[in-house]
């Protein structure tokens, strides 16, 4: 089962993402986790990617999918995987097709959590953070005890330059550009698949597991 996670910025697709990996016993890949990995282990790879990320530059789509590709080969992928993150933008995406099409495999589900804009603002918006222990909070689904206030450690709250209304907006509009034609060009691979992620966690999940099986 190799699945796509679809979604704009704050959508909740890496949530959804940890749960599917646990529930079907698959692993869950992120691109972050893997540039860290792959650096951190000083690979050949993690030593090219690291040139780019420490001018601030972004490492470039076919270094992106030598990465991913490697790390869909371990063993403990065999099963399937669940991709969060990658691909972002078409060339990543065809790249990936072809590396997958070399390994006579291709990709069965890229499931796009659809959230519109204006709750993505509202929901982001909502989130406080605490810059001493690292919890998270949200104002109206997961509020702190104590108003502004961190339950763990008691420092105050913040509001992450991230999570800013301008910021978010400035993410949605290169996500629209950048991302939005992955769900073209997956629906005419004929494996998109959407659902209502304006829903629960618990919802938004059970939707997943009927597209995917039991």
């Amino acid at each position: 089962m190799r699945i796509i996670m679809l979604g704009a910025p704050g959508a909740g697709k890496g949530t959804q993402a940890k749960k599917i990996a646990e529930k079907y016993g698959i692993p869950h890949i992120s691109t972050g986790d893997i540039f860290r990995a792959n650096i951190k282990n000083g690979t050949e790879l993690g030593k090219k990617a690291k040139t780019y990320m420490d001018q601030g530059l972004l490492v470039p789509d076919e270094l992106t999918c030598d990465l991913v590709v490697d790390r869909i080969q371990q063993p403990d992928a065999q099963k399937g995987y669940v991709l969060d993150g990658f691909p972002r933008t078409i060339p990543q995406a065809e790249c990936l097709t072809d590396a997958l099409n070399k390994l006579n495999s291709k990709i069965d589900y890229a499931i796009d959590v659809d959230v519109p804009d204006e709750n993505i603002v509202n929901r982001m918006s909502g989130r406080r953070a605490c810059l001493k222990c690292g919890a998270t909070y949200h104002i109206v689904y997961a509020a702190p005890k104590a108003e502004g206030v961190c339950d763990v450690c008691g420092e105050p709250l913040v509001l992450r330059d991230d999570d800013k209304p301008e910021t978010v907006s400035k993410r949605l509009k290169v996500y629209h550009e950048q991302t939005q034609p992955l769900i073209d060009y997956y629906t005419g691979q004929g494996v998109l698949k959407t659902v209502d992620g304006t829903r629960n966690l618990d919802e938004v999940f059970q939707s997943i597991t009927e597209i995917l099986g039991e």
